[in-house]
């Protein structure tokens, strides 16, 4: 069976060709971008001069306490500098990086599968499961934190299980444990999203892949997966940017320990700003999670553009 008998049959033509086929920029008037200046108001208050204003901070030496906590100036590329030969904050992004990595995976694998089960289980088991699932989605990060710590550390849940004798997996396994939590925390959103995405698919492109013998795998391939595409895209942007603000979890668990083994970039800045003092450290570090931050949402439009 080939992609053209049923994928394209239902993805339709592409981003670009209805782009061409519309007369919007034809009847477009500049005059109606007045009736946009509420909004364009509202994102240069709200977002713009925040923003330029914590990049300004970033290149300053304005610390919580001393001298420079009041009297405090711009330093120019100092405290880049100082980024540029920090090992701790390389090792943070690093960290960064494995931890909304595996969390990405991780949600959009269990999520889907939860999603593909529950559309063939019961409806009591369908209401059971998904509402669990729901619920830890729902539950504050806080508590999530302590959840997971008590059940990692030793006497807990993971060490019973295990059949050992007061076993730390908490220790043993930082990075790989509050990254679990992470995708535990996430995962009823991805249910629920690529539920609804599933439920969409036209039963009759189903069908009639079945009658060309198409197997399960390529069903997959060449028709869930493509219309559920901008689906998942925004469970993905979306599981990467909460991982990547997800403070809460890892502070209650670990405190970024051991060592630096789950000091993500959040808790880097938290500590340079409020332990360390130096809140125009902490503030650059703050700008560089927003630059990734923006690098996955322009990846996202770029992707959603593409068909």
């Amino acid at each position: 069976m080939t992609s053209t008998t049923v994928a394209d049959s239902v993805t339709g033509p592409s981003v670009a060709e209805l782009w061409k086929t519309r007369r919007d920029k034809e009847r477009f008037q500049w005059s109606s971008l007045a009736l946009m200046t509420p909004a364009f108001a509202l994102l240069i208050v709200l977002f713009l001069i925040p923003m330029g204003f914590a990049v300004y901070l970033g290149l300053t030496n304005l610390t919580l306490v001393g001298p420079t906590a009041i009297h405090w100036g711009f330093t120019g590329t100092e405290n880049l500098v100082r980024l540029k030969q920090d090992t701790t904050f390389w090792s943070s992004l690093w960290v960064t990086f494995f931890f909304i990595g595996g969390s990405i995976v991780g949600v959009a694998v269990v999520g889907y599968g939860l999603a593909s089960l529950l559309m063939r289980a019961r409806p009591g088991m369908r209401v059971v499961v998904g509402g669990i699932v729901v619920i830890a989605w729902m539950m504050p990060a806080v508590s999530a934190g302590m959840t997971w710590y008590a059940s990692t550390t030793g006497g807990g849940t993971f060490d019973a299980l295990s059949g050992l004798a007061n076993v730390n997996f908490l220790d043993n396994q930082p990075l790989l444990f509050v990254t679990l939590a992470n995708i535990w925390s996430m995962t009823g959103f991805a249910m629920l999203v690529m539920g609804a995405a599933l439920r969409n698919i036209p039963g009759e492109a189903i069908e009639a892949a079945m009658v060309e013998n198409a197997s399960a795998f390529q069903r997959f391939r060449m028709i869930v997966l493509p219309l559920m595409r901008p689906t998942i895209v925004a469970v993905v942007l979306l599981v990467a940017l909460l991982s990547l603000a997800n403070f809460s979890l890892i502070y209650i668990m670990t405190q970024g320990g051991p060592g630096n083994a789950t000091n993500i970039l959040p808790l880097y800045s938290y500590q340079q700003a409020f332990s360390y003092n130096n809140l125009a450290y902490g503030a650059l570090i703050g700008n560089v999670m927003v630059l990734i931050a923006t690098i996955f949402g322009v990846l996202y439009v770029r992707i959603a553009a593409q068909r």
